[in-house]
């Protein structure tokens, strides 16, 4: 599944929630409030980085990271109604591959914990209807690699910041349908065959999640 398809069953669920439920009444945010949020979250790399030599000579090749969709948790934390602090925790496997003319290899596969941790602004935060933004920092660590296809691949742990924009919408109760996107700008460094090649991956994703989530 694509992050252009699950925005757009994104829009078509909150779309959904808001008029089966435009008359139930619901609980708003406030100070004070917890939210929990399960969401399905696609992780979509940007990734398309040249593949050099370890002098930097160029090689033709670049370095391809593909895309995963899995299960998500974010728990927001409202430090006045308008204004909250929200972790998201999560896990995704992305397959890496050396890509270029006559050549598309997998080198390597591996799971990424990707946490972040982002301050959200709430626009209308007693509405049925309540968009956000924010902005964060992550922590990229690699883990449970698998090399392929005899190479052997080395990737750099690390911090980067996110931009983030979203919407509750309360449908009844304590219940709301979450929409949440995140841009998360994140560089490493890769080595290959113990650096005989390497690369400065951007992997820059796009998050895009859906979910349902309730307040207490």
């Amino acid at each position: 599944m694509t992050a252009r398809r699950l925005a757009l069953i994104a829009g078509l669920t909150l779309a959904a929630a808001t008029g089966a439920h435009a008359q139930e009444a619901f609980t708003p945010a406030a100070k004070g409030t917890w939210q929990v949020n399960l969401r399905a979250t696609s992780v979509s790399p940007d990734a398309g980085d040249p593949i050099v030599t370890s002098a930097g000579a160029a090689t033709g090749l670049r370095a391809d990271v593909k895309d995963d969709v899995r299960p998500t948790l974010g728990v927001s934390y409202f430090v006045t109604d308008k204004l909250a602090l929200e972790v998201i925790a999560g896990t995704t496997q992305h397959t890496v591959k050396a890509v270029g003319p006559g050549t598309d290899v997998v080198v390597h596969k591996t799971w990424v914990l990707p946490p972040v941790v982002s301050v959200q602004y709430h626009f209308a935060p007693k509405a049925r209807f309540n968009p956000y933004v924010g902005a964060g920092l992550n922590y990229m660590l690699f883990y449970s690699g698998k090399d392929r296809n005899g190479f052997t691949v080395d990737l750099d742990d690390g911090f980067g910041y996110a931009l983030q924009a979203g919407a509750d919408i309360a449908v009844k109760g304590p219940y709301v349908v979450n929409v949440d996107v995140k841009k998360v700008w994140f560089e490493t460094d890769a080595k290959i065959n113990g650096g005989a090649l390497k690369s400065k991956v951007n992997l820059d994703p796009t998050v895009v999640s859906v979910g349902v989530g309730r307040r207490f």
